[in-house]
């Protein structure tokens, strides 16, 4: 089982940047999909990113150009590099490990809140 704890949110003007964590602890980190979401109010859980083990990674569209997502194996921590953050960035971001088969479940951290406002 994998425990996820994520880090690094906080209140940022507009414009501005801030870089979230997600540590790893409990199974084996290198060989998952990891991957960032966020929930804003009153909306759903959207994907922001995912990094596969061999390290490639897909965004959102409207965080293309503005966020990276990075892991380091070593540390078994995936990252999440915020920048131009605006407004609609404000949410409480998840990060989540993608189980690889049936028999084994996704797991997420708790999540841990950004804002965006002047």
């Amino acid at each position: 089982q994998v425990q996820l704890v994520e880090s690094g949110g906080g209140l940022v003007q507009p414009g501005g940047s801030l870089r979230l964590s997600c540590a790893a602890s409990g199974s084996i980190f290198s060989i998952y999909a990891m991957g960032w979401y966020r929930q804003a109010p009153g909306k759903q859980r959207e994907l922001v990113a995912y990094i596969t083990s061999g390290k490639q990674t897909n965004y959102a569209n409207s965080m293309k150009g503005r966020f990276t997502i990075s892991r380091d194996n070593a540390k078994r921590t995936v990252y999440l590099e915020m920048n131009s953050l605006k407004p609609e960035d404000t949410a409480v971001y998840y990060c989540k490990k993608f189980a690889r088969s049936v028999d084994e479940d996704d797991s997420w951290g708790q999540g841990t809140q950004v804002t965006v406002s002047s």
